[in-house]
C-alpha cells in the first residue's frame, strides 16, 4: 500500500460525505481495480508498445488509454501538404519541426510595421473598422457599433444575397485593404493594410516579397499543437484512413477547390506521436485491420480519396507518417474476430490484458470504490455529494453484481454500471433538493436501474416464454378471424 492509498483508507474510515474524498491527480490513479493492467500500461507507453485489452465494457480500458496519452511528450512535428505546381493532384508532403514551425510563426508575426490607425488614410481607417464614417471616432475593429455616435462602422446590406455576389474583399469586415502610392523616387508602390488588433499592420512591396516567401500554399492536416489522444468511433474507413474530399469541378485552377486543400487526414495520422485508441477493434473488416497493420508496421500510411467515383479518386499523397501507440479493445468473446495477423504484431510488439471483473472485498477497495462516486460526481458536475451511508450502498449494489454477473465473491469492476446508478441517484436526489445523495435515493435508482431483460423477466417471467405465448395468441387470433 503507498502513500496514497494509505491517506485514502484513513479518509474513508471516518468521511462522512464524498466532498472529502481525495481524488489523485495521477490519470493511472483514476483506474479503479486494474493493478496488473496499469503495470503494463505504462511499461506500453513509456517503450511505445501496443495494448490490446480484452475484457467487457465498463471497466477501464478506454481510461487506461487516454492515461497512457497523459504520460506522453507532447507532439514535435506538424504535417502539411503543399500545392504542386506540375501535378496538382500529386500534392507535396511536408514535415516541419517544433522550431521550424515556431520560427515561422515569429517571421509571420515581424514583417511589415505596425502604426496607429491615425496614421493610415482616412478611407483605410474607415474600411478596416477603425474609425466611424459618420463621427471619426476611433475604436477597435471588433466594435461594429461606433461607441460614440452609434452608426453602423460596416456596411448594411439591404439585399440578403449581396453577400453571395460581391467580392471578397466588399465583405461586412475588411481584413486588408490593398492600394498604391508613390514612394520618394516617384514611382508607383502597392502598399497592403491588414488589421492587427488595436494596430494596423503596413506592407510594403518589399513586405509582400518576404510574406510571399513565409505564406506557401500549404494545407496542415496535423497540427502541432494537438492531443496525442485519438478515439477512433465506428469502423469507417474514411475516418480512420483520410481521405480526399470530392469537388465537382475537379479541382479546376478558377472555379475548382485546388487539389491540397481537399485532403483529410486520417485517424492514424492525428494519432502520429500519440496513442490510437480503437473501441470495439473486432467490429473492423479485415481489409481495415490489414491497414492497420501496414500503418504499424511502416509507420506511414498513403491519404486518397476514398471513393472511386469522385475527383478526389485521382489525389494521393504518399508516406504520410502515422508513427503511434495501437491501444485496441475487444470483448472476450470477439477475441476470433481479430486478424490472426493483427495480434501477432501486437503480440510481437505490445501485449495483451486481460481486464478484471471483480476485486477482492477489503477496507483498501472499499476506499476505491468511494474514491469512484466522488470521481463520478465532480466529473459530472450536475449532482450533489453522497453520504456515508449512500456509498456503503453503493458498495452492497456493487458486490451483488459481482455475485449476479459474473459469479464473483468480490466488488466488482464493471464501473460504467455503477456510474450510471450514481448519476441517477444524484438527478432523484436534486430534483427532491436533497443536499446529499441519500442511502434511499441509490436504492431507487438500482430499481430504476435494471435492464429491459430484467424487467421484462420480474413482470412476465421468461423473456423467450413470452415471446412464444405471444405468438400463440396472435396466431389464435389470426386463424378465428379466418
Amino acid at each position: 500500500m503507498d502513500k496514497y492509498e494509505e491517506k485514502l483508507v484513513q479518509v474513508f474510515e471516518t468521511f462522512q460525505d464524498t466532498s472529502s474524498i481525495p481524488i489523485p491527480k495521477d490519470p493511472f490513479s483514476l483506474i479503479i481495480g486494474q493493478e496488473k493492467a496499469v503495470k503494463i500500461a505504462k511499461i506500453a507507453a513509456q517503450q511505445r508498445r501496443h495494448l490490446l485489452l480484452v475484457g467487457p465494457p465498463g471497466t477501464g480500458k478506454s481510461k487506461i488509454a487516454q492515461a497512457m496519452a497523459s504520460i506522453l511528450s507532447k507532439p514535435h512535428s506538424q504535417i502539411s501538404v503543399l500545392h504542386n505546381e506540375k501535378r496538382p493532384e500529386r500534392p507535396i508532403l511536408k514535415i516541419e519541426s517544433y522550431y521550424e514551425v515556431l520560427s515561422k510563426e515569429n517571421e509571420e508575426r515581424n514583417y511589415g510595421k505596425l502604426v496607429s490607425p491615425s496614421e493610415v488614410p482616412i478611407f483605410v481607417a474607415e474600411e478596416l473598422g477603425y474609425r466611424c464614417k459618420r463621427c471619426g471616432e476611433l475604436s477597435k475593429p471588433v466594435y461594429e457599433i461606433c461607441p460614440l455616435c452609434g452608426a453602423r462602422k460596416f456596411k448594411n446590406y439591404s439585399n440578403p444575397f449581396d453577400d453571395l455576389i460581391i467580392d471578397n474583399q466588399e465583405q461586412n469586415k475588411r481584413k486588408s485593404i490593398r492600394t498604391e502610392r508613390r514612394n520618394a523616387e516617384g514611382k508607383k508602390e502597392i502598399i497592403v493594410y491588414e488589421e492587427a488588433g488595436e494596430y494596423i499592420r503596413v506592407l510594403t512591396e518589399k513586405d509582400l516579397k518576404a510574406a510571399s516567401r513565409i505564406e506557401e500554399k500549404k494545407k496542415v492536416i496535423v497540427p502541432l499543437n494537438r492531443k496525442p489522444f485519438v478515439r477512433v468511433v465506428g469502423a469507417s474507413e474514411t475516418e480512420l484512413l483520410g481521405d480526399v474530399q470530392h469537388d465537382p469541378y475537379g479541382g479546376h485552377p478558377e472555379i475548382g477547390i485546388p487539389h491540397y486543400l481537399r485532403v483529410t487526414a486520417g485517424a492514424i495520422h492525428e494519432a502520429h506521436e500519440g496513442v490510437l485508441f480503437i473501441d470495439e477493434l473486432a467490429v473492423f473488416d479485415y481489409h481495415l485491420q490489414k491497414s492497420i497493420l501496414t500503418a504499424m508496421q511502416e509507420k506511414k500510411f498513403p491519404i486518397t480519396g476514398r471513393n472511386p467515383t469522385s475527383t478526389g479518386a485521382i489525389v494521393r499523397v504518399d508516406d504520410v507518417p502515422c508513427d503511434f501507440i495501437l491501444v485496441g479493445a475487444i470483448n472476450i468473446n470477439d477475441i476470433d474476430n481479430i486478424s490472426p495477423a493483427l495480434r501477432s504484431r501486437i503480440r510481437g510488439d505490445g501485449y495483451e490484458v486481460l481486464m478484471e471483473v471483480a476485486m477482492e472485498d477489503n477496507i483498501l477497495n472499499r476506499a476505491k470504490i468511494a474514491q469512484f462516486v466522488a470521481q463520478e460526481i465532480n466529473e459530472d458536475g450536475k449532482i450533489p455529494h453522497a453520504t456515508r451511508d449512500a456509498v456503503f450502498e453503493v458498495i452492497n449494489k456493487a458486490k451483488e453484481i459481482a455475485r449476479s454477473v459474473d459469479n464473483k465473491d468480490g466488488i466488482t469492476l464493471r464501473l460504467r454500471t455503477l456510474s450510471g446508478i450514481i448519476k441517477l441517484a444524484g438527478d432523484i436526489a436534486r430534483v427532491e433538493r436533497n443536499t446529499f445523495i441519500e442511502k434511499e435515493n441509490i436504492e431507487e435508482a438500482w430499481e430504476n436501474a435494471r435492464s429491459i431483460e430484467e424487467q421484462v423477466l420480474e413482470k412476465y417471467g421468461n423473456i423467450f416464454e413470452t415471446r412464444y405465448l405471444d405468438f400463440e395468441s396472435k396466431k389464435k387470433k389470426h386463424v378465428g378471424v379466418v
